[in-house]
Order: C-alpha cells, then structure tokens, then sequence
C-alpha cells in the first residue's frame, strides 16, 4: 500500500539521500526541517556537509515544479511536498505540546497530514524519525512513528565470517594433502552458502575432537587449508584460539586487501592488526608504511582543548596504539614469559623510543581521520582502531582514500560505542562487514574469546 512519511530532520542529517529510499511512496518534509536544515549548513563537521548535501538536492528537485504542491522524485512514482505547518493545527495539540518548538511542529504537520487523509481516503501516513522522544509523542496523540533503519544491520545476525562443517576423514585429507577441496565434494556443504574467505572449520565425522581449519576461495568455489597463520609466530604475538587464526591468515594475505575484526574488549583485534601490519612492512618489505589512525571520540565528559602540535593533541587519543605498539617492539624476544595476542606480559617494559624510531625511519605514520579527505594512501597497511565509532559516510570516505597496494583493517567492538549519533546497528563498522559481505577482495572474522586476562574476560562477559 502506497503511505505518506513525513521526515524529520535527523533523518536528512544522518542520510542525506534519505529523500529516494522510499520508492513509490510519498514524503513530505515540514517547512520546519528546511529550517533547520538551514541552521546546519555552515557546520564544518559531517553533518554540515549532509545539510548543504540537501539543500543541493531539494534545490535540484525544485527544477521539476513546485515543491509546495509536490514534485517526482524518480519514475517509481514517489513524490515530494514541503508542507507549512498550520497555526489551527497546531492549535489542536494537546497542552503540552503547544510550545511551538521544531518537534511539535513537525508533529503538527504529521498529524495534519493524518487528518488530511483520513477525510480524503489517502494513503496511511507515518512520521520518520531518529528522535526516541518525538516517536514517543507522536504515539501519544495517535500517529504511527518508526526509526530510520535503511542503513541498519541486525547485529544479531551479522556476518560471522566462520562457520563450522562435518567432514569425513578422508576428505580432510584430500584438503591437506592436495591443497585443496572442491565444495561439491563435501556433502555437509550442500545447501550451505559459503562467502569469499569466510574461515571453515572441519570436524571430522567419526572423531568430534579432530579438526582442520580452512578458507573458501569464491573464485575456485573450494576450501584451501591456511598457509600462512598455523605456526606463524609474530614476535610476541602468535594467535591463541581458533578465530585469532583465521584473523591472521587473512591479515597477512596480501590479496585480502580490506579486512574487518568485530569483538568484544581483549580479543585481540588491535594487536594483532598491529603485529601483522609491522611484520610486513619491516620484515618482508610489502608495504612502505604502517598507517594508523582512529576517531578522536572520549569515553567520557571533554577535559577541554589539548594544548601543542597536532601530534601532541593526537598523544593522548593514540595512547592504546602505542602501548600496543610498545608491548610489540619492547622487551626480549627470547623472554618465556607467557604472552598472548592481547596481553601485556610482566618483565621488560619496553622504551618509547622504540615506536618514535619507527616513526623517524618512516614505517609508522599516525593520522587524524579529521584530516583523511582528499588523500591517497598507496603501498600501505592501514589500521583503523574503534571504527565502531564511525557512520557510514566516514567510512566509506576512509575506504575511498585506499590507493593501489594498499590493504586496511577495520577493528571494533559495536557494544563499546561513545558516538551518541550511531549505536551497535547503524554505525559504520557493521554497516561495512554487510556491505563487502562475500566480495574476494574483502574478509571479516568476529573474534569470541577474550584473551587479555582472566578479569578482564570475566568483566567482558558480567558487565
């Protein structure tokens, strides 16, 4: 059935083509939203940018006729009208909500278009709004209100990027033996539909306890057994459970050229992005620079401006990385302190010189995403931390700055977010793992075990 939706201005700000995702459908923007609209438009941030997007393109829109008797969007048959909001129906709202502010506005018009429709026989309308409050008001005085969820991930079903299969043991075999298995050869795989490097794990049939791990390559439609990750051992790192294994095979694949690890505090995701990103930039030479960068978002309340350089202001933001760092270069290698891919260790605090050396020879650059727009970043590994905290443009403007021979990784837990514009389904973290979800270029694993200390996997878990 063909509806009517009326649009706040969250909506507009958070996706600026919000205007065509409704098909054939009508929507109707308050004149009160163009104002606000207007209010943005000077804004240096993001959302700035969306607002001049905007007004760009309600002023494109206009060409076609008026705007306030409704114009085309597409050839589906969707239609736009920018609505003023009536005086007398305001009037109608309930005390409460007669203070003339933005929302009530907006909810004036909602609601006029409701009453509008109920006399003329047209189509249902709903009230689009990102605002929890204004969808509760609108409840309140009868009208259907929905968040935006276009751009939403269900993260309880996003892309694992493992999975596990029966096998028998002459087929775990054949794959280690030949290097190789035809997916067609695997009965527990019929119906099963794989993505391009998702990590397989093969238990065998007649022994539960014995295992083989693999990666299906889309190309050749066949699971290949991990060359790379098995026994590799970088430095201090070495992966210590299953996931951790798939993760490095698919960050020291040069092919895999973008990468995303989704997991909760101490599974290692940072560290060993870190630890494959220096192996291949200072060991085997396969990238010029090791890039880091992560958005400058506080846990917390603000303590004000940072005084200094850019890279002063940056130290404190960057402090994770260059512990992690620290923990990586520092120390003796021969040391038998047990260490993991997210532990700290316990003897040998390394110095700091050891990453600023890094720095002074050119394989370690830190980068502000602030200042990313309008770069090409060739021949480089690239390590976006907390990227749980981006939107989706940010990413997306991020990925687009990658150039030729360049691999990135994108880590994050999307339960751990301090962006107040975007939570666990509607951040630009998972909004990638579905988008590249299957491509060749791309992998992804979700890392489940904790690996940083007993308490801090107990924590992880209760808290």
């Amino acid at each position: 059935m063909r509806k009517t939706f009326v649009l706040d201005t969250n909506v507009l700000l958070h996706d600026p083509q919000a205007l065509t995702r409704f098909e054939d459908n009508a929507v109707v923007i308050p004149i009160e939203v163009v104002e606000e609209i207007d209010r943005f438009k000077r804004d240096p941030s993001e959302k700035g940018r969306n607002a001049r997007q905007i007004s760009r393109l309600l002023d494109g829109l206009r060409e076609k006729g008026n705007l306030a008797d409704g114009v085309p969007i597409d050839a589906n048959g969707g239609s736009l009208q920018v609505v003023f909001c009536r005086s007398e129906t305001l009037a109608q709202l309930p005390p409460e909500l007669k203070g003339g502010n933005g929302d009530n506005n907006i909810l004036a018009v909602a609601l006029e278009q409701l009453r509008s429709g109920l006399i003329a026989d047209q189509p249902p309308v709903v009230l689009v709004t990102k605002d929890t409050n204004l969808r509760i008001k609108a409840d309140a005085v009868g009208l259907t209100a929905q968040d935006y969820t276009t751009d939403k991930v269900d993260i309880a079903d996003l892309y694992p990027g493992v999975c596990e299969l029966s096998a028998s043991a002459t087929a775990m075999e054949a794959l280690r033996g030949e290097g190789g298995l035809p997916l067609a050869e695997l009965p527990s795989a019929q119906g099963v539909t794989l993505q391009a490097n998702e990590g397989v794990t093969l238990v065998d049939q007649a022994q539960p306890n014995h295992t083989l791990l693999a990666r299906y390559d889309g190309r050749r439609q066949a699971l290949l057994p991990l060359q790379r990750a098995g026994k590799v051992r970088l430095g201090k790192v070495a992966a210590r459970n299953r996931e951790q294994t798939f993760a490095l095979d698919l960050l020291l694949d040069p092919a895999v050229q973008l990468l995303t690890l989704v997991g909760k505090a101490g599974t290692g995701k940072t560290l060993l992005a870190l630890a494959a990103g220096l192996h291949q930039v200072a060991d085997e030479h396969l990238y010029e620079r090791l890039l880091v960068t992560r958005p400058v978002i506080s846990l917390g309340k603000e303590i004000g401006f940072l005084p200094g350089s850019l890279e002063e202001k940056m130290g404190p933001w960057m402090q994770p990385i260059i512990d992690n760092l620290d923990f990586l270069l520092g120390g003796n290698a021969d040391d038998d302190t047990p260490r993991g891919a997210s532990g700290r260790g316990g003897a040998n605090r390394p110095q700091r010189s050891n990453w600023t050396d890094l720095k002074g020879m050119g394989l370690l650059e830190v980068e502000a995403i602030s200042y990313i727009r309008g770069r090409s970043i060739p021949h480089q590994f690239m390590v976006v931390d907390e990227a749980q905290n981006l939107t989706p443009h940010e990413v997306k403007t991020i990925v687009t700055r990658v150039g030729e021979g360049t691999k990135i990784v994108f880590t994050g837990d999307p339960y751990q977010i301090d962006n107040p514009y975007v939570d666990a389904e509607s951040n630009g973290l998972t909004w990638l793992v579905e988008r590249f979800k299957g491509q060749p270029l791309a992998g992804h694993v979700t890392l489940l075990r904790g690996e940083r200390s007993e308490l801090a996997e107990l924590a992880a878990n209760l808290l």
